[in-house]
Formats: structure tokens, C-alpha cells, sequence
């Protein structure tokens, strides 16, 4: 997720460098066959880059607020996850108490780090990278277990509801109580099979495809008609309207998968360890992680 508000030429360079170069490709090509044999057959009226234009701008309008759309939900379901982390830390704490009892107080903090299992896994299945992090919070035997099975954020979850019922079924929490920690581990599955929705769920591919062939089509009818008006000035203005639409595409096409690791997409890093964080300054124990650190001078955090 970018952090700053402004990008330097740079920035943005590094950003748009190879649609650039395909860019000035495209159009020095148009221009010249333009100049040395389309002019001298048929000459392309100045309605065509209006009309077009105002097409591919409703495209990638469509297209730019759908991706956004998907971006922003997955961000609101990890701030709940957020919330409900610190909720189920707090309340397994204080509500799961047995004074007296070491091996029960044991299980409960055991509990309260297996969610910090479930949420680095979660973020692993996600971004579909290879990540072993969340096996620091679990025993070799739930190891063995969850990675027998396909989805192991979900299999985390099984365990937690099964020691659930056993603190009930001993009367460390009474009924009330079960009731509340319950409906947290269910909120945890809904953000779980949320997010895995939007990871699933494919874009339609025809929006993207046709409005990238679009908007290379009005590159070269532009170029086409403004050679005929102001000859080799067609190469960098052709560049500057298909710059425009083909970043703003861009900016839309990179928020299409927001779980993706790439500066634009949610910062599952950073908001993993503030759950971890949060929750062991909540146990009182030692060494509390530090924070993930932004990248490239601070223009982004993961």
C-alpha cells in the first residue's frame, strides 16, 4: 500500500517505463506509414478520436470503480480482522480464567497465539507465497495436523472451536461466555471466506482485454489523424493521450487483486504484525516484533 501523496518522475517512471516505450514504439510506427503510404489512400476524420475517446473513457471508468471496489472491501474485512483479533485476545484473557489451574491457563494462551497461527496463514493462502512463519505458533503435533488438510487458516479454526467447547464442558466459561468467543471464531471464518472470495473470483477478462485493445486503437487513430495535421508533432501527442489512458487503466488493472504482493495492494504484512504485536503487549510477553518497515525510502509498506 503506497503511503506519500505525491510520486517523483522517477517514481512514476519506473511505474509506466515499459508502456512508454511501447507507446513511442506504436506511434513512430503509425506515423511513418502514415507519412510514406496511408495519406495518399484515405485521410481519417476528426469525429473518429472523439468518438472513441469518450467510449474508452466510460470502459475504463467501469473498470477502475469495480477494481477499486474489490480493493476496498478487502481492506475493510482485514480492519476487521484487526478489531476481532484484538477482541479474541482480550476476551480469552479475562473471560477464560482459572486461577489455580496452570495446565488450563496453559490452553488458553495456547488459544490466543493459535489465532496469531490462523492469521499468518490466512495471509500466506492469500498471497500465494511460501511461508512457514505461522508454524512458530503452533506444536508439532497441530502442525502435522493442519497441514494434512488443504485449507489450513480453516483447520486452525477447527482446532480453536474444538478447545472451545472443552473450556466450556470444564466450566472455565459458563454459557454466556461461550456464546460470545464462539460468534468470534465464526466472524473470523466469514473475513476468511470473504477475503477468499475476492482471491477467487477472476475479474471478467473482457473488460480488461478489449479495453486495452481499445485504447491502443484510438493510440493509432489519433496518430493517424493528427500526421495529417501536424506531421512528426503526431509522435510525442499521440504518446500523451495514450499515456493518459493507458495508466489510468493501469492504476485500475493493479487494484483488481488486492492480495497480490505489489506496492498497491493491502498491506497484509503490516497488518499481520499489528495483530501480533498487539497480542503479545497484551500477554505482557517477550520479544514483542518489531513493526514492518516501509519500502524504498518509505513509499510503500507490504
Amino acid at each position: 500500500m503506497l503511503l506519500k501523496h505525491h510520486l517523483s518522475l522517477k517514481q512514476i517512471f519506473s511505474f509506466t517505463w515499459k508502456v512508454d516505450l511501447m507507446l513511442l514504439g506504436c506511434c513512430t510506427l503509425v506515423y511513418l506509414l502514415d507519412t510514406y503510404w496511408l495519406a495518399a489512400h484515405v485521410s481519417i476524420p476528426v469525429a473518429v478520436s472523439a468518438v472513441l475517446g469518450t467510449a474508452i473513457a466510460f470502459f475504463i471508468g467501469f473498470n477502475n470503480n469495480q477494481a477499486y471496489d474489490r480493493w476496498w472491501e478487502a481492506r475493510k474485512i482485514w480492519g476487521a480482522l484487526v478489531n476481532d483479533s484484538r477482541s479474541w485476545g482480550r476476551s480469552m484473557l479475562y473471560y477464560a480464567t482459572a486461577p489455580g489451574n496452570p495446565a488450563t491457563q496453559a490452553v488458553v494462551r495456547h488459544m490466543i497465539y493459535r489465532h496469531l497461527a490462523f492469521i499468518t496463514s490466512l495471509k500466506t493462502s492469500l498471497r500465494k507465497r511460501p511461508d512457514e512463519y505461522y508454524t512458530r505458533y503452533l506444536t508439532q503435533e497441530e502442525i502435522a495436523e493442519v497441514q494434512k488438510q488443504s485449507n489450513i487458516p480453516n483447520a486452525l479454526l477447527n482446532m480453536q472451536t474444538r478447545d472451545l467447547e472443552q473450556l466450556r464442558e470444564s466450566g472455565v466459561i459458563d454459557g454466556f461466555r461461550f456464546i460470545e468467543l464462539n460468534q468470534l471464531i465464526v466472524r473470523h471464518c466469514d473475513s476468511m471466506g470473504q477475503s477468499e472470495r475476492i482471491k477467487n473470483t477472476v475479474f471478467p477478462p473482457s473488460y480488461v482485454y478489449f479495453t486495452q485493445v481499445f485504447i491502443w486503437f484510438y493510440v493509432i487513430m489519433n496518430t493517424l489523424m493528427m500526421t495529417e495535421s501536424i506531421g512528426a508533432w503526431a509522435i510525442p501527442f499521440g504518446w500523451m493521450f495514450g499515456f493518459v489512458f493507458h495508466v489510468t487503466h493501469l492504476n485500475g488493472i493493479t487494484l483488481m487483486n488486492p492480495f497480490e504482493f505489489q506496492p498497491l495492494g493491502i498491506p497484509l504484512d503490516n497488518i499481520a504484525r499489528t495483530i501480533e504485536i498487539n497480542t503479545i503487549e497484551l500477554l505482557g510477553d517477550e520479544p514483542v516484533p518489531a513493526p514492518v518497515q516501509p519500502r524504498l525510502d518509505g513509499l510503500y509498506v507490504m
